[in-house]
């Protein structure tokens, strides 16, 4: 009877180490991933508009109808990225993806940035030389440390109503994005 529980919780156990390595390594897997469909979008070194979430439609991306979405993908081995502009009074926020779809850095105008967003994305390398101060950055530059040179900037406005939605999407194209290599 022993046995036969050592043998059932043996089995149990390498089952479950089975099955967490088959669920960690499918995302790695997969052909379709969010980096590989913005691509599709050519959002390289500059802030690209989604369009309005309908419901009912597709959503491939999964994002939240109620928001405007722009984003822009850098390469921070071209050199530093830089994100700046001035956004609406209302809710908004920035995160940093690496290609991997993981958040690296978020922040939002409630953090007491108000409406101007000033971000310079570094690499580890390009931090080293801010710190021995051979580059040279604007006043009040909000200073990230990136551990990907690849990444995927996503800022989302909140407008408090639908009819504002046109108005933030222009403010929000006008946001600056990209490296100045």
């Amino acid at each position: 009877m022993i046995r036969f529980l050592l043998w059932l919780l043996g089995g149990v156990v390498l089952g479950g180490i089975i099955h967490i390595v088959v669920i960690l390594t499918l995302p790695a897997l997969a052909e379709q991933s969010v980096w590989s469909r913005v691509a599709d979008l050519d959002a390289d070194n500059h802030m690209v508009i989604l369009p309005p979430i309908v419901a009912g439609e597709a959503n491939p991306l999964g994002l939240d109808p109620a928001l405007a979405y722009g984003l822009c993908r850098v390469d921070l081995s071209q050199g530093p990225a830089y994100v700046s502009g001035v956004l609406p009074d209302a809710f908004w926020s920035v995160a940093l993806f690496n290609p991997s779809g993981i958040v690296t850095y978020s922040t939002t105008n409630r953090d007491g940035i108000g409406q101007t967003l000033q971000l310079g994305i570094f690499n580890a390398a390009q931090t080293r030389l801010l710190a021995q101060q051979q580059l040279d950055i604007a006043e009040g530059l909000l200073v990230v440390e990136s551990t990907s040179d690849r990444l995927l900037i996503l800022v989302r406005l909140a407008p408090p109503h639908q009819a504002m939605r046109q108005r933030f999407e222009q403010e929000l194209s006008e946001v600056e994005c990209g490296t100045r290599g």
